[in-house]
């Protein structure tokens, strides 16, 4: 690649502009291969990162409740088909990008990270995603291609991203760790949570997060039970240490439909606002909060 075309690919983000946070809302779940009730959740996300029982302060000391710091793009009006919603998708996400932003999309199920990655490539080309997850979502095809089991097959296929990093997997099958080899896909699976100390990443990032990466004790609210995942604390943990530049994120398989009293909605609001800070911090260390 020459020099001048990568460095049209990519566009750094302004420190002023990683004062403030885009959201965008992708109420799609038609690829779900078992449940449906994804699409409901961005409007629960939103209702409970407003909730009055608790604050838009995150734990480093960051008041994300100051006047300009998200700016909230609303939810897309999408088609059933995701023929026709993937490109809707991929140019909703490209336009909030020219507003030179870091953008947290709010799921759906977990098919939307393709179209979404697919409207982050002209502008990031050296992009590492950190995928949280209990399913690696490597299957080729799973009642279709573009399932929401298959995104990051389409991903890999389409060189969308240079690294992807696979953090909580315990489902892994033959095929997946197939493919898995085949993309060089990097697997922390829970029987080896010990490695992600020694995780380097380099920046620009994408976080997808899958929120059956946490045990379903402390996310009920999901399609898809897998015991033995992480708790809260260890992913804000990992969210918290981050200190490389974070272009975008997206929050993913939360359904409303299973969630007893808001509890994972007010998981997924407080990922939501520690991950903004992670943005707004950037590469820099955060205030000391005690």
């Amino acid at each position: 690649m020459a020099a001048a075309e990568s460095n049209i690919l990519n566009i750094k983000l302004h420190p002023e502009q990683r004062e403030s946070v885009s959201l965008l809302g992708i109420p799609f779940d038609a690829n779900s291969t078992y449940l449906r009730g994804a699409a409901q959740a961005p409007p629960r996300i939103r209702e409970a990162l407003y909730c009055d029982s608790t604050n838009l302060w995150t734990e480093d000391g960051m008041d994300l409740g100051k006047p300009g710091t998200f700016h909230d793009a609303g939810d897309l009006n999408l088609a059933e088909r995701s023929q026709e919603a993937f490109p809707t998708i991929e140019r909703t996400v490209s336009s909030l990008l020219d507003t030179r932003r870091p953008l947290i999309v709010l799921g759906g199920d977990h098919s939307i990270t393709y179209p979404v990655l697919r409207g982050f490539r002209p502008r990031f080309a050296d992009l590492t995603v950190l995928h949280f997850d209990a399913h690696p979502d490597l299957y080729d095809n799973l009642g279709g291609r573009l399932s929401h089991a298959c995104p990051f097959a389409r991903v890999m296929e389409e060189k969308l991203v240079r690294r992807l990093v696979q953090v909580g997997i315990r489902t892994m099958n033959g095929h997946q760790f197939d493919q898995a080899q085949k993309f060089g896909v990097e697997v922390i699976s829970m029987r080896n949570m010990a490695r992600l100390a020694g995780l380097r990443l380099q920046g620009p990032l994408y976080i997808s997060f899958d929120v059956d990466v946490l045990d379903p004790a402390f996310a009920p609210g999901i399609s898809h039970y897998e015991p033995g995942g992480m708790s809260v604390r260890e992913v804000l943990n990992v969210i918290q240490a981050l200190r490389v530049p974070i272009a975008g994120a997206d929050i993913v398989e939360y359904n409303p439909a299973r969630d007893q009293g808001g509890q994972t909605a007010m998981v997924c609001a407080k990922i939501l606002k520690e991950t903004a800070a992670a943005m707004i911090r950037g590469g820099d260390a955060p205030a000391e909060w005690i």
